[in-house]
């Protein structure tokens, strides 16, 4: 069966994967994911961390070829990662998430989408370096299909997210063009307006676009679901 190396997005960490590994264990996969820096467990500072760091740690953790998963923000690193070496990609799976393009980074595309949900929750530090999500608003944001107790969980884990990883564009060639890539688009998402995953993907084959009727956070809101999509993809 196949091996997943699962990426969190902003703010966010492994942790956020907490459901989803054994509904895929449960499938006959093996999963595994990490806290990308600055992120989770890893120590890094927030002023420290680059788009390029995050793209390093994922192909640190490849130590086998895997189908990559990159949720919302991770797409940007899982991209890049694959463009340095795609040895290491049997697919790239992109949950919801930004598909570079065009040379922006990851804050103009954000601009080029038709409405701005998540600006409102964004609270940038002192510093300017970096950003967190306004409590008060990260259910309606992000949670807001899931199970009780999912966002008193997530505050107790969202972190600062740097500045840094979402303002410089990634350039792709040939070597990420070999990778097979799916993406998967969420109908009820808040943080990603629908319409702008579709705008997204509107050239892709439509064998390799997927919908699920969640919001931003489907390995929550729908973990089993999002299994069984995720081992369809792995077959096919």
């Amino acid at each position: 069966m196949a091996n997943f190396l699962l990426i969190h997005g902003a703010a966010h960490g492994a942790w956020c994967w907490r459901d989803l590994i054994p509904e895929l264990a449960a499938l006959g996969h093996t999963a595994h994911a990490i806290d990308l820096p600055g992120h989770g467990n890893d120590s890094t500072p927030y002023q420290q961390v680059t788009l390029d760091k995050y793209a390093n740690a994922v192909l640190d953790a490849l130590t086998e070829p895997a189908i990559v998963v990159g949720h919302s923000m991770a797409g940007y690193p899982i991209t890049l990662a694959a463009e340095r070496d795609p040895s290491r990609f049997q697919r790239l799976v992109y949950l919801c998430a930004y598909v570079p393009t065009s040379d922006l980074s990851l804050a103009q595309m954000r601009m080029e989408a038709p409405y701005q949900p998540l600006l409102p929750a964004i609270r940038m530090t002192d510093d300017k370096q970096g950003w967190t999500a306004d409590p008060t608003m990260v259910r309606d944001i992000f949670y807001h299909d899931c199970p009780d107790g999912t966002t008193e969980f997530a505050l107790q884990n969202l972190c600062v997210q740097a500045t840094q990883p979402t303002s410089v564009p990634v350039t792709t060639g040939a070597n990420y063009a070999s990778v097979p890539r799916s993406y998967i688009r969420c109908a009820n998402d808040r943080t990603i307006p629908p319409e702008y995953q579709i705008t997204m993907t509107q050239d892709w084959p439509a064998a390799d676009v997927h919908t699920l009727p969640t919001a931003h956070s489907p390995f929550f809101a729908d973990p089993a679901g999002l299994a069984r999509l995720l081992d369809h993809i792995a077959q096919h």
